[in-house]
């Protein structure tokens, strides 16, 4: 700690904290452009100047470090003189376009230009004019706006990995752009439009849609991929216009996907907003008495093992807690929420789970990554895994495909022979993995889909406690999950009972006849060809590929619609929060199960939300510890057996097209025709 006298009064501030970051602990604010303290330190705007003793003049406050005896002025005439100084320098050039810019009411420069600045310019010839640059269909450009504080450039460079941004040019020329004209390719590009604190980034899809003041505005986590990050939707009316981070520094920090990001026209584009009948093979617009009476008179004919539930990657827990009391009450034990077949263990909650949780990362020292490209299937995570390597002393190898995750990779090997290698101890990665203090090993879906799913998952313990990677304090062991209501689904135990069929028996048993009804809970995923002639009723709330296989239709709600648990990759429960409600006649879908429940004669113990909760708590107690990680049992879990030499690969091959509602999307539709394409490498 160092004493420091901040504007007469003394402090005690730690040790190498810059002057800048001393006065926000104090409570002294002090304005700024170009400083974020997410990114590396520039010193372009020089907006944070403040007078320091023995200085013969003012200094740049976000780049000087603080020492002891050190006395600092923030607020003297001589700084206030500067401020107004600097931000008439940096509006020179700003257009006076405040009324039509989109960050009217969001702007950091007109909040520090009121705070700040002068209410006039001494500036009287002719003002520079910049052309726009393209950087594809998400970011929007008015670069006459921009005043060089160089956030994105920075963003793109050290967060995202993507070294496409740039200043060209010298003095008045300069200009900030891609070196080479075309689109960014990050998929977290998205947060340079809040990193830009004067509008000359804004979002393209949202453009001139609405002002901030119009909108209402509902925190709750995104669920397009499993990492769980915290967002705020933004709605008007019956409307979702945008979708914003929220800060959460153990699960997204500040940053989102541009596809939870850009997603939400998706929203209201092929919605299910009434129940749907097939009579003489088309679907026909019902009343939800028809379609519960329709799906009744199928039950009462079909024997118990002859029905199944497949839930999907969306799917909330409660809606998945009464879909399988449902099916148990009708004495069914074919239940999977696997939809991609992926052979875990529901045995063990720690041999599903990211338990080095998401922040943990940042104290690893190696990493080997197995069958999973966290760049498409998780890119917050990843922009962890690249913060981790950034800091230095942090290596990672790749049993897979080799890919750019924007940072260096070695690769150990392609399939799970490779991994078996890696258990026994032999080779060179397995030796710094041995060596590390804290390494880490992540199993993606692609190493657990196969046929040898369930022997990976085994080699893979091997390996962690084989290589030191399970210790106390530590759990190196990760599962790295791409469908947010997987870990929900496993914890819930919505996996088969005994003598019950997963997802490949039922559409195997569909198929042969022995399924003569099949409940889709949001399951597109599928092959829903390989349904036969089964029954198939899907609760939805897009009109995507199940949706057209099925017999009847029940309209659900979308996670923007209702208040619902979810649980992420490192088993954090998190509350979604309902930001507009169901379009039509769709309803949130435990209550849809609820009531087909009486219509069926098993009416389900529970009329409320609090009580559905109630029951998942009775179900697991996990479910009580509300943005929470609690490290989970460590045990024996996977099957022996041999393994085969087919490569591991990535479940995700458009990272723009993975569920309903990105494929409703028009903006995700433009993304994945001018990014999405499979030579990127990715």
């Amino acid at each position: 700690m160092v004493k420091i006298t901040i504007d007469g009064s003394e402090h005690e501030v730690e040790a190498g904290i810059t002057i800048l970051q001393a006065c926000e602990q104090v409570g002294i604010e002090i304005p700024r452009f170009c400083y974020h303290e997410r990114l590396s330190i520039a010193g372009n705007c020089r907006m944070c100047l403040v007078d320091m003793e023995r200085s013969p003049k003012p200094v740049a406050s976000c780049a000087m470090p603080v020492a002891d005896g050190m006395v600092v002025n923030t607020n003297t005439s001589e700084v206030q003189k500067m401020r107004k100084g600097v931000m008439e320098f940096l509006l020179i050039n700003h257009p006076l376009d405040c009324p039509i810019c989109d960050q009217g009411g969001e702007c950091d420069l007109q909040d520090q230009a009121m705070g700040y600045g002068i209410d006039h310019s001494r500036y009287a010839e002719n003002k520079r004019a910049v052309k726009d640059k393209d950087f594809g269909p998400l970011i929007k450009t008015i670069m006459t706006r921009c005043i060089h504080c160089t956030r994105c450039v920075r963003f793109a460079t050290e967060v995202a990995g993507v070294p496409e941004l740039g200043a060209t040019g010298r003095g008045e020329s300069t200009e900030i752009g891609t070196y080479v004209q075309h689109a960014l390719t990050s998929e977290l590009s998205g947060n340079m439009i809040d990193l830009c604190p004067v509008g000359a980034l804004t979002s393209r899809p949202y453009a001139f849609a609405a002002r901030p003041w119009e909108l209402v505005k509902t925190e709750s986590v995104d669920v397009l991929d499993a990492v769980g990050s915290n967002i705020r939707v933004d709605a008007r009316g019956p409307e979702v216009m945008r979708i914003l981070p929220r800060l959460n520094e153990d699960v997204n920090e500040e940053w989102i996907s541009d596809k939870s990001r850009f997603a939400c026209d998706g929203l209201r584009r092929q919605r299910l907003d009434r129940p749907y009948i097939r009579r003489g093979g088309k679907l026909q617009a019902a009343s939800w008495d028809d379609a519960f009476h329709a799906i009744a008179e199928v039950v009462d004919h079909a024997p118990s093992e002859a029905m199944a539930a497949i839930a999907g990657d969306l799917a909330d827990c409660e809606s998945m807690l009464a879909l399988k009391d449902l099916m148990t009450a009708l004495g069914s034990a074919n239940i999977d929420c696997r939809q991609d077949g992926a052979q875990l263990d529901t045995r063990v909650r720690s041999s599903y789970l990211f338990n080095t949780t998401i922040a943990g990362i940042e104290q690893a020292d190696a990493m080997v990554l197995v069958g999973c490209n966290p760049r498409l299937e998780a890119p917050v995570l990843n922009a962890r895994i690249r913060k981790r390597w950034v800091a230095g002393g942090f290596t990672v190898g790749v049993i897979g495909v080799e890919a750019d995750l924007t940072y260096p990779t070695t690769l150990v090997g392609t399939s799970a022979k490779d991994l078996e290698l890696i258990a026994a101890g032999k080779g060179d990665f397995a030796k710094i993995l041995k060596n590390a203090k804290r390494a880490m090993i992540v199993v993606g879906q692609g190493a657990l889909t196969g046929k040898d799913g369930s022997v990976v998952l085994n080699l893979a313990r091997q390996a962690a406690e084989e290589l030191g990677m399970v210790k106390a304090g530590w759990n190196g062991f990760n599962v790295l999950h791409t469908a947010a209501a997987r870990v929900g689904g496993l914890d819930l135990g919505f996996v088969p009972g005994e003598g019950g069929r997963d997802v490949a028996g039922i559409m195997a048993g569909a198929q042969s006849g022995a399924i003569k009804m099949v409940y889709l809970l949001g399951a597109d995923e599928i092959d829903t060809q390989a349904l036969g002639e089964a029954f198939v009723i899907y609760q939805g709330h897009h009109g995507d590929a199940a949706a057209h296989r099925a017999d009847v239709i029940l309209p659900g709600a979308a996670y923007t619609e209702k208040n619902a648990t979810y649980v992420n990759t490192e088993g954090r429960v998190q509350l979604g929060r309902r930001a507009i409600f169901p379009p039509g006649e769709a309803r949130e879908d435990w209550t849809i199960i609820r009531a087909l429940s009486a219509i069926l004669g098993k009416t389900l113990p529970y009329d409320d939300l609090k009580a559905v909760r109630a029951k998942l708590v009775e179900t697991n107690a996990n479910f009580l510890n509300i943005d929470q990680t609690m490290p989970a049992e460590w045990r024996d879990f996977g099957a022996k057996g041999s393994v085969s030499d087919t490569p591991f690969a990535s479940p995700i091959y458009n990272f723009y097209m993975t569920d309903p509602i990105s494929r409703a999307s028009e903006t995700m539709a433009h993304c994945s025709e001018v990014l999405g394409k499979s030579d990127r490498g990715l």
